[in-house]
């Protein structure tokens, strides 16, 4: 049976979840739900997901929603999907969740306020400052000197994708403010270049969407 992920491109764990998919071959079908228009509002997907946020993913009779548990869900039940992404080994398994935990109390707070419309100086301000911190202890204590992915490992898991497309949302606020944000961590752009090119194509292909919002919000 085919996989059903319920998606809007613009949403961060979006990326994620459908970089995996098609990283690992999963056999899945994106179904739109249009943010801008407030398709995740509506009774049909309250049906899916009552919480009404995306990602969302249907499996047969099976419904699920929150991304880490999406993800670890389709690593742990598909088959061919590599053992780095989300280890059998207990405790490289635990220290993935620790990651994910950490990101969702922090990292994913950082872009957020800089996107909302219209703009709150002081949201922004506040936003920053968490997005810095949480680059910092990323540069600091997530990433090893000699490693290219986070913990230490030699290959990527689901926490190296979850964190790298939160970052990429960075993109929207072009590239002077990119840079004034991930200068000070170069561990930091190394290894969003390196999750990047373990997930080519698809990594480039589920961005382009920042690209083609940043156009139109120029024009």
């Amino acid at each position: 049976m085919k996989l059903k992920v319920y998606a809007d491109r613009l949403s961060q764990p979006v990326r994620a979840v459908i970089i995996f998919c098609e990283v690992n071959g999963i056999d899945y079908e994106e179904i739109k739900v249009d943010l801008a228009n407030r398709e995740h509002l509506t009774p049909e997907f309250a049906e899916i997901n009552p919480m009404q946020q995306l990602p969302a993913i249907v499996h047969g009779s099976f419904k699920l929603f929150e991304s880490h548990a999406i993800l670890i869900y389709i690593a742990s039940s598909f088959p061919g999907v590599a053992d780095h992404w989300y280890p059998a080994d207990v405790y490289k398994r635990s220290k993935i969740h620790s990651v994910l935990d950490w990101h969702h109390s922090n990292l994913r707070r950082g872009p957020t306020p800089v996107f909302r419309s219209p703009l709150n100086p002081e949201a922004v301000a506040e936003g920053e400052k968490i997005l810095s911190a949480a680059l910092s202890k990323t540069e600091s204590f997530w990433l090893d000197d000699n490693r290219p992915f986070l913990l230490g490992q030699n290959q990527p898991s689901i926490a190296d994708l979850f964190l790298v497309c939160d970052i990429m949302q960075v993109k929207l606020v072009g590239e002077t403010d990119w840079n004034r944000l991930l200068g000070p961590y170069k561990k930091v752009q190394q290894w969003i270049e390196n999750t990047r090119n373990a997930t080519n194509p698809h990594f480039d292909e589920l961005h382009k969407v920042l690209k083609e919002l940043k156009e139109k919000l120029q024009n």
